[in-house]
């Protein structure tokens, strides 16, 4: 990949994961498994040339498919078992995670105070973005969901940071990752979910959705991981649910409400505090 800054791979990836929830919502009638190892086997392809450079160690393997498939896997098992917006909510606490673990996980990296508001602003501005837009259809009740949606969350930021900790291996081998991955997502599918049957429409937006939120998205975000401060990048991470509750409002008709804008000013209030910290 071309040298550019870590903050720049990182916005790729979230500009990419933002569009996820519109492509979701227009395959929402594909069962979630096999929607999820079709993705990821086809955002696996781009890296297929590169398939000498997939020679990694077994435990770099498993962190790969703990993050990609453990994620996947827990997230889907939340929103059956939860209410969606709540569970989606609790699954973005990531990027605070990343904040949170990232002195604990990698040597050199402090936390300062700064770090933290900025951390907390970006999830209360999370908070109001998915919960206004999910007006309505919000549940007080405690649902076990909201256990593997945290279980999720933990996954993602554990993984982000632990790719910094394990032998350096190449950000093709990501490719690897998604791979396996997807198969795994497959067999679930088979042992888990009825057969499908997919349209034409249908094999283009999952191609679509492999080639970026969960294909190319992937490769930016390990770019970014490895030239950049986690704590930075874990704050910018806000974005995504801002960015994707937005673009699904424009897609969908919906009209903005003075929720919107609330988040955006605490999101990108906290994106510039966290990262101007040291």
């Amino acid at each position: 990949m071309a040298r550019l800054p870590a903050n720049a791979y990182a916005l790729g990836a979230i500009a990419l994961w933002a569009t996820l929830a519109s492509l979701g919502v227009a395959l929402r009638h594909v069962p979630p498994f096999l929607l999820t190892g079709l993705a990821l086997v086809i955002g696996s392809m781009p890296a297929w040339p590169l398939a000498r450079q997939w020679k990694v160690p077994a435990s770099t393997l498993a962190v790969g498919v703990y993050g990609l498939f453990g994620y996947h896997f827990l997230l889907f098992i939340a929103l059956r078992l939860a209410p969606p917006v709540e569970a989606n909510l609790v699954n973005y606490l990531w990027p605070l995670l990343i904040v949170v673990l990232a002195p604990v996980l990698l040597p050199g990296l402090a936390l300062r105070a700064a770090h933290m508001a900025a951390a907390l602003m970006g999830f209360a501005g999370a908070a109001i973005a998915i919960l206004g837009a999910g007006s309505g259809q919000a549940s007080s009740a405690w649902s076990w969901g909201y256990l593997p949606a945290l279980a999720s969350a933990f996954i993602w930021a554990t993984y982000s940071l632990l790719t910094r900790r394990i032998t350096p291996f190449p950000t093709a081998a990501v490719g690897l990752f998604g791979l396996v991955s997807g198969v795994l997502s497959l067999l679930c599918h088979v042992l888990l979910e009825p057969a499908a049957t997919l349209s034409g429409t249908d094999w283009l937006l999952i191609a679509l959705m492999g080639l970026g939120p969960l294909g190319a998205a992937f490769f930016l975000w390990d770019a970014a991981l490895k030239r950049g401060d986690a704590r930075h990048i874990g704050i910018l991470s806000y974005i995504t649910p801002l960015a994707s509750t937005t673009l699904l409002m424009l897609v969908s008709g919906r009209s903005f409400s003075w929720s919107i804008g609330l988040a955006a000013l605490m999101i990108i209030g906290a994106a510039v505090l966290g990262t101007r910290a040291r």
